[in-house]
Parts: C-alpha cells; sequence; structure tokens
C-alpha cells in the first residue's frame, strides 16, 4: 500500500497532500489542532480524508512515508511513535523536491533570508525566467510545482531542513546565524547551527555555498567543519581575492573575473544589513549567468519585504516603520542599529531565553512602548536602561507615541513597530499584527 501520511494542516501541509495525492499516494491528512477552513476546502475539494484536533494513531502508523510539518516538534508524542515504528519521516522541501528537475536556489540563515530569496527572485523575474518564490514564504514548494517552472527560490527554515534526506539546492546562501528557536535544539547553540548547515549536506564542489564571512559564528563553522561545497564568501568588511566585498562604497563580485556591480548609495534598501543581502541576491544572480545591468536596475528598485523594514507612509516628517516579521530581539537589533531617533513598539510572546541587549543601540532610541500581554517580561530587561512606557494594545501605543512625538524638537523620527517577539499573543500571525499597525 503506498500510503502517505501527513502531519499538519497548514501552508506546507496541505500542498503536501494535494502533491501526494498528484503521485498516486492514498493520503491521510492529520492536525492535532484546528484546520483553518480555506485549507480544508482544498481538502475536501481534492477528496483528500482529513481530521483535526486529534491523531489517530491506527490511521497514522501504517503510512510508508510522512511528511511532517515544521512546526511539529520532533519530540511530539505522535513523531517517537512513528521513530519507534521506524517508518520515514521528511519534510514538504524534501517531499517537493523528488518531483521537480527545475534549478533550485535555496536560502536560510537566523535574519535576511526572506529579503534575500525575494530579492533573488526579483532579479530572477526581471530576466523573464520562469521562476517561483516558494518554502518558508507565500505558497508552499510542493503547491506550485509545475513543469514549465525553470527555477525554484526557496527561504528554508532550521526546521525544514531537519527533515531533508536527498534535498539538494545547487547554489545555497546562509545569511547569517544568531541564537533563534533554541527551544527546539535543546538550548544547543551548536545543534541550531549544524541544522541550518544541512542546506550543503548534499552538495559537491559542483554546487555553490554562498556565506557571510563576517559572521563568526558561520566561520568557526566552516573552520572545523569539511564542506564539499564550492565556497563563496561576501564581506562588507575586508577585500576578498575570490567572493564579492566592498571596494570604494561599491559591490564587486570576483569569481569568475572581477565585476563591478554598483555604488551601495544606489541600493533600493537601506542598513548594512541590506547590503549584505544585496551582495548574496547579487551574487547568485552572477552565477546564474544574469546580465549585469540587469542585477544592477533590480538592485537599485526592489521593494522591501511586507512586514520586515517596510516604510509604511511618512507624515509631517515622522516615518513609520512596520518590522513585525521581527520575532526575535536578534531580528529587531537590525532596525535599531540602522535608525535613529526611533520612537520603539515592542512585546509580544516572547521566545524562551531571548535577550534584549541595549548596549551600542540605546542611543538611537528615545522611547520604548512595551504592548501586548508578556509586559513584564520586557519590564524587567529594559527598565533602569531606557525610557519606556506601557500600554495594552497596539491601537493606544499609537496615539500615545504620536501625542509623544508632537512635542519632540527633532527634525526627523521614526516610529517603529519591531516587536521582538511572537505574536500570538493577541494576533493570528505577525501579518495581522502589521497589518493593523498600517
Amino acid at each position: 500500500m503506498n500510503r502517505l501520511v501527513v502531519l499538519g494542516g497548514g501552508e506546507s501541509g496541505v500542498g503536501a497532500a494535494v502533491l501526494g495525492q498528484q503521485q498516486k499516494y492514498e493520503v491521510f491528512l492529520s492536525d492535532y489542532g484546528k484546520i483553518d477552513s480555506k485549507y480544508k476546502q482544498v481538502l475536501i475539494h481534492n477528496e483528500i480524508e482529513w481530521e483535526e484536533g486529534n491523531h489517530t494513531e491506527e490511521k497514522i502508523l501504517n503510512a510508508v512515508l510522512v511528511v511532517k510539518s515544521p512546526g511539529i516538534s520532533d519530540t511530539a508524542p505522535i513523531i517517537i511513535r512513528l521513530q519507534d515504528a521506524g517508518v520515514t519521516i521528511i519534510s514538504e522541501i524534501e517531499f517537493a523536491s523528488k518531483y521537480t528537475s527545475a534549478k533550485l536556489v535555496a536560502v536560510t540563515g537566523s535574519n535576511g533570508k526572506t529579503t534575500t530569496a525575494s530579492w533573488i527572485q526579483h532579479i530572477l523575474k526581471s530576466e523573464d525566467y520562469r521562476s517561483v518564490l516558494a518554502g518558508n514564504i507565500g505558497d508552499s514548494f510542493a503547491a506550485q510545482l509545475q513543469p514549465e517552472n525553470e527555477y525554484y527560490v526557496l527561504e528554508v527554515s532550521s526546521f525544514q531542513l531537519d527533515g531533508i534526506v536527498n534535498f539538494k539546492p545547487s547554489i545555497a546562501v546562509i545569511t547569517n546565524i544568531t541564537p533563534d528557536h533554541l527551544d527546539r535544539y535543546g538550548y544547543d547553540f551548536e545543534s541550531y547551527v549544524a541544522s541550518k548547515f544541512r542546506i550543503a549536506m548534499n552538495h559537491t564542489k559542483a554546487d555553490y555555498l554562498l556565506y557571510d564571512a563576517d559572521d563568526l559564528t558561520l566561520n568557526d563553522y566552516l573552520s572545523n567543519h569539511h564542506i564539499p561545497s564550492t565556497l563563496i564568501p561576501f564581506s562588507i568588511e575586508k577585500k576578498l581575492d575570490y567572493g564579492t566585498y566592498l571596494e570604494n562604497d561599491e559591490i564587486i563580485i570576483s569569481i569568475f573575473k572581477k565585476t563591478h556591480i554598483m555604488p551601495i548609495m544606489d541600493l533600493a534598501l537601506e542598513g548594512k544589513h541590506n547590503i549584505k543581502n544585496a551582495m548574496a541576491a547579487a551574487t547568485v544572480a552572477h552565477l546564474l549567468k544574469i546580465r549585469k545591468n540587469t542585477i544592477r536596475e533590480c538592485l537599485e528598485n526592489f521593494h522591501a519585504v511586507e512586514h520586515r523594514l517596510e516604510k509604511v507612509l511618512k507624515i509631517n516628517k515622522v516615518q513609520y516603520i512596520n518590522d513585525s516579521k521581527a520575532t526575535s530581539f536578534a531580528s529587531t537589533k537590525y532596525a535599531l542599529l540602522n535608525s535613529k531617533n526611533i520612537y520603539w513598539i515592542l512585546g509580544g510572546l516572547p521566545k524562551k531565553n531571548d535577550k534584549i541587549i541595549l548596549s551600542g543601540i540605546k542611543k538611537n532610541i528615545i522611547k520604548c512602548y512595551v504592548v501586548g500581554k508578556n509586559i513584564k517580561f520586557f519590564q524587567r530587561q529594559i527598565q533602569n536602561k531606557i525610557n519606556f512606557s506601557i500600554t495594552n494594545n497596539l491601537n493606544k501605543t499609537l496615539i500615545k507615541i504620536i501625542k509623544d512625538v508632537q512635542l519632540s524638537n527633532l527634525k526627523k523620527n521614526i516610529i517603529l513597530l519591531s516587536p521582538a517577539a511572537e505574536s500570538y499573543d493577541q494576533f493570528m500571525n505577525f501579518e495581522q499584527r502589521g497589518e493593523e499597525f498600517k
């Protein structure tokens, strides 16, 4: 019996279930929680058997293959039962990759992966490549498989990489690694780092791994582990004989031969982190033989990813920025480092053991506003270090900030939503939180 069980009824799970049915599997989908109505309609339309609010073991343990959604922990009881029964468990990106011969470009990292993947896709589409953006962003990889697609640009998380076996992107990018999601890795940072490097586990010398040469964690791992890929570093701090670097405020790609791309002052997005995102995207495009003029134009006209340092509007010299996607302090730090005169909104459901470290960025913050249901967690970390106030919802927070800004004599001010926490205390997801802010 060719039986596929999909655990999790979200975007990746339902995409895998439909693909499984197309590949002639007998498919059963099980979600221990509730399945969103839009996904139920897909399952019903495709006549796929499903359940919610429970895992019926007799319908799951007889699988020949299980596709596990990334949000399900490896320590969940049903996963342990499947492992004990010897059932193969993989992720949706592994499953989908079996059914395409298209070229795969995959981007992972603690921060910047959404922007970098989206920027790469923007360049490919501008050159009329038949390319699709998928993975941990937008529609799932499995849901978008079509024979006419030549390229898939995939944003992939560590959770997705934990479930791969043969998945092999010909070009992989690791933007950076900072502590995140450590509860899933027994609070062992080295395990989390190793998970990110699984992106290159099936590489040969014919494949490429791009990485931030300024990231100490990445350098340390590469110094102590053999990576079979052709390594391409990028750096804003040092000139590289081989790789991508800055020279006289201009991005230089020095791989096959030295290529001058563009001055960083012309980049569409501001900040050191976005220089690195641009370097990674430009280098991938260079490897794919995209014309230099196209790369340059796309670095100039790319728009920020929604909910990630998104400039919403500017009124009376006040810039509103939506960074709702920043769900850890490591992500929020980028926003705080690259602006001044900030009225900072933070709060939500904090990640366990996350720490707010204000040294080096405190000078950029005028005032902090803590919002949500976990106020005490944030108050403990920022009190006596920064001027702050507390409110219980986003609407009241904005009203208070606008009054405070009106009292300011500064010529430019920034109102920044960068919560450094998950959204689930008050919102369905970070997108809903960002939409309410806007």
